[in-house]
């Protein structure tokens, strides 16, 4: 099956959002289609051709954006100047119901990768009269454990890339939440110290969750992994703003309430997430919701089986127009 080819927005835009930031939109596809939007992973990663390919242009009305401080949106978290505090989950879910509006959408289909699917998952608990069915891959909810894992859990199974990710952070500070621990440097006035946490943060994920190829470049532009670096340690050290019980798992905790949505989560079975079994957890917990597991494959959408399991979803979505 695979993605649907290549296909170029009708519109884009800069959406003002308040705090100084202004957001870019995309929408390509059918006008008069079915709303789907695309929420891209991190956080901080920036959206790029490919989030177009995973609903069919002839059936959707695609939007695609940069949330705050990343991509084209402005301004960007690599400017040392840029302030960080009013980049919180409760603020991106904000901006998404300002486009919403924007585009004059009543309720859309939200599909959402890694960090992206965290968001999309709270945002149709907090919002659910707007989301008319979700559809994630490599799934995340934001919870305490989930970055537990990705620092000091990974540690023990890739124990060199490791070692080299603890020398970077002070020594008083390797015990703790380490995303946390990096984020203080990204945030020294130091250029050196900065840019040195940032490839210490970057060259620990590619560790862990290998790059496709066709975005392994990215981190190699100093500004794109400045920025990507600081906004994941942001979020990974602020509890990813969701606030109180976050150590259960906000999103798990409140799984019921997505009830009467339809949901499709596709898992690749290597994905070193699927070690806490929230996936299986929070599928267990949703009400009307199906878990596609794909063989020998990682985390992201880019796998041939994880793709043909995410359009086989939004086509099945389309056909079955709520």
């Amino acid at each position: 099956m695979g993605v649907y080819p290549e296909t170029e927005p009708y519109d884009h835009g800069m959406l003002d959002v308040g705090d100084g930031n202004h957001v870019y939109w995309e929408t390509c596809g059918n006008p008069d289609g079915k709303p789907a939007l695309m929420l891209h992973g991190g956080p901080g990663s920036g959206c790029t051709p490919h989030h177009r390919r995973y609903c069919d242009p002839a059936r959707y009305r695609i939007v695609v954006l940069d949330q705050r401080g990343c991509g084209r949106s402005t301004p960007h978290a690599s400017a040392y100047d840029t302030d960080m505090s009013v980049n919180t989950t409760q603020r991106v879910m904000a901006d998404l119901e300002l486009l919403r509006h924007h585009l004059g959408i009543e309720r859309w289909l939200v599909w959402g990768l890694s960090w992206g699917s965290a968001l999309a998952l709270r945002y149709a608990q907090t919002h659910p009269g707007v989301v008319s069915e979700l559809v994630l891959a490599a799934v995340a909810t934001g919870s305490d454990p989930e970055v537990a894992l990705l620092t000091h859990g990974l540690g023990k199974i890739f124990p060199e890339a490791f070692e080299r990710f603890l020398a970077e952070l002070p020594e008083d500070e390797r015990a703790g939440n380490l995303a946390a621990a990096c984020n203080r440097l990204i945030e020294s006035p130091d250029p050196a110290v900065r840019t040195r946490a940032a490839r210490a943060w970057t060259d620990w994920e590619t560790a862990i969750i290998p790059a496709p190829p066709r975005s392994v470049g990215r981190y190699e532009d100093p500004a794109f992994r400045m920025g990507f670096a600081r906004t994941v340690t942001h979020y990974f050290g602020n509890d990813h703003f969701l606030g109180a019980g976050n150590d259960e798992g906000v999103v798990l905790r409140d799984a019921h309430l997505l009830a009467g949505i339809p949901g499709t989560l596709v898992q690749g079975s290597l994905d070193l997430g699927n070690l806490l079994g929230t996936v299986w957890r929070l599928h267990h917990a949703w009400p009307g919701s199906e878990l596609v597991v794909v063989d020998q494959a990682g985390h992201g959408a880019g796998h041939p089986g994880v793709a043909d399991a995410l359009v086989a979803a939004t086509d099945a979505y389309a056909r079955a127009r709520r």
